[in-house]
């Protein structure tokens, strides 16, 4: 389609911008050669006709990672004060629970390198083998942290065993968004991909419920005895089984349709640009910070905005009812479960509607709700009531949803395909590690600082104010092919339409 336009307007033509008009229609065949070498007509076999079973395989797989990724930070979030308790000297509760937080937080300290290792290598040896990695490495941090002794047995050692095994964690997360958004936007067809896209962070919130509601289970059956004991260790022992699961899935899958095109000679891209970007810049970790430094400050923003919101509400929230606002652990763990639910059952309907009326409006509603609802729904949470906490939270939630059900097909978009899982994990990480991860322990930080518990509202709007500029400046993406890939379609005879619509018209 982009060939087609070139043709048709001249004026627009970055070959023909500065040429002397004159020039132009004085050699008219010549500039027309030029110009169709570098935007040669898609063929039929340039396009992707994509078969359904197996995008759907590939998104569950993908899905399923990005569910224990969070099921593995949820956990910690939600046993933060026992973990606290369990890994840290005893005194003071603040500074336990602000160990425990910053704890947390170590892991997205190492969450760029991970990404900076595992990006550039998916880019060069693909996204399935390294995906498989990533689940292998989470799985293991996970499981060992539930087998670490407390401090009351081994001392000194119980957190630094706790933090070295946040780093792996952490390190093994930072390849792992990037990739799982990366596999799906290169398995869904163009005019679906905010859909299956959505599933990705469908995941996020699977992830948090079954956290959410395991820790639920341990702390309403057992007293906090058991729960410092061995209670706590329940959920990270899950991990193991879990990653078994997930690295099956995505041993059976086939690398993406788009990779396999960039080693694929008979494929010619849509345009002269496009194929330098694929013979010069795959796996090259400093050609992306030199190259694409615009994308990676758009990626940071919207990645920082949406991770602060996330963070605050998804992992934060139950901490700050309870510690702040002496709410009891297990109702406040409960409106949580139900408004994640709630979220649950629209997320999806969001991707379809960025798939209809584009990435941009559906972000936009999301980043101006957060800047506007946060204040009231604090104001409503802080009544104590749970209607009032409940009628808070699914304010913010409806509000985050419409980041979530949107940000995994926005993200991969911003990069091309040779360079798309690098340039993805590293943004994403960057900004991970800077925003998404430390921010309750800032939260906490602030309100001990400021007295005020409406810093997490505060919080929010400012992480929304910037994705609100974020938003305003990039391009739509909804509908288009991916950046350096050809068109993806679902059907063949979408396929043939496409072909047909850029057929050149006889002139008799």
């Amino acid at each position: 389609m982009a060939a087609t336009r070139h043709q048709a307007d001249p004026e627009a033509d970055p070959l023909t911008s500065g040429v002397d008009p004159e020039a132009v229609k004085r050699h008219r065949t010549l500039f027309r050669t030029i110009r169709r070498r570098r935007n040669p007509p898609l063929r039929r076999t340039d396009i992707t006709v994509t078969d359904d079973a197996a995008v759907r395989r590939a998104v569950k797989a993908a899905s399923l990672g990005n569910a224990m990724e969070w099921f593995d930070f949820g956990i910690y979030s939600y046993l933060a004060v026992t973990l606290g308790h369990v890994f840290f000297p005893s005194g003071n509760d603040t500074v336990q629970l602000l160990s425990s937080f910053a704890t947390f937080a170590v892991s997205f300290l190492v969450r760029p390198l991970g990404g900076m290792v595992f990006g550039p290598m998916g880019d060069k040896i693909g996204r399935k083998k390294v995906l498989a990695l990533t689940m292998i490495l989470m799985a293991v941090g996970t499981f060992s942290i539930g087998l670490i002794p407390s401090y009351a047995t081994i001392g000194f050692w119980a957190p630094v065993l706790l933090i070295l095994f946040r780093l792996v964690q952490g390190f093994s997360t930072g390849g792992e968004y990037g990739g799982a958004s990366t596999f799906i936007a290169e398995y869904a067809p163009d005019k679906r991909r905010g859909y299956f896209g959505s599933f990705l962070e469908f995941g996020t919130l699977a992830g948090y419920v079954g956290a959410a509601g395991l820790v639920t289970i341990l702390t309403t059956t057992l007293d906090d005895g058991a729960m410092e004991s061995w209670g706590w260790r329940v959920p990270f022992l899950v991990a193991g089984p879990l990653g078994l699961v997930g690295l099956y899935l995505r041993m059976r899958l086939d690398e993406t349709p788009a990779f396999q095109k960039l080693s694929d000679e008979s494929y010619h891209p849509a345009s002269e640009a496009a194929s330098a970007v694929e013979t010069s810049a795959k796996g090259d970790l400093a050609k992306i910070f030199r190259q694409y430094w615009p994308s990676l400050i758009l990626c940071v923003a919207l990645v920082g905005a949406y991770n602060v919101t996330d963070y605050m509400l998804l992992s934060y929230m139950p901490t700050y009812l309870s510690d702040e606002l002496g709410y009891d652990d297990t109702h406040g763990l409960l409106i949580l479960i139900a408004t994640m639910l709630v979220l649950m059952l629209v997320i999806s309907r969001v991707g379809v509607l960025s798939d209809r009326f584009g990435r941009k409006p559906l972000l936009m509603a999301g980043m101006v709700g957060f800047l506007v609802l946060s204040a009231p729904a604090f104001l409503l949470i802080q009544q104590g009531a749970p209607i009032a906490v409940a009628a808070g939270m699914l304010m913010l939630g409806l509000s985050l949803v419409c980041l979530l059900g949107t940000m995994s097909a926005t993200l991969p978009a911003l990069f091309p395909t040779p360079v798309r899982y690098g340039s993805l994990s590293v943004g994403y990480n960057l900004s991970a590690s800077l925003f998404g991860g430390t921010a309750p322990l800032v939260i906490t930080a602030l309100i001990g600082v400021t007295g005020s518990d409406m810093m997490p509202a505060y919080y929010s709007m400012a992480a929304a104010a910037v994705g609100i500029v974020a938003v305003a400046c990039m391009k739509e993406t909804a509908q288009r092919p991916l950046s350096g890939s050809p068109p993806c379609v679902a059907t063949e005879q979408e396929a043939a339409d496409l072909v047909e619509a850029q057929a050149t018209t006889p002139k008799f």
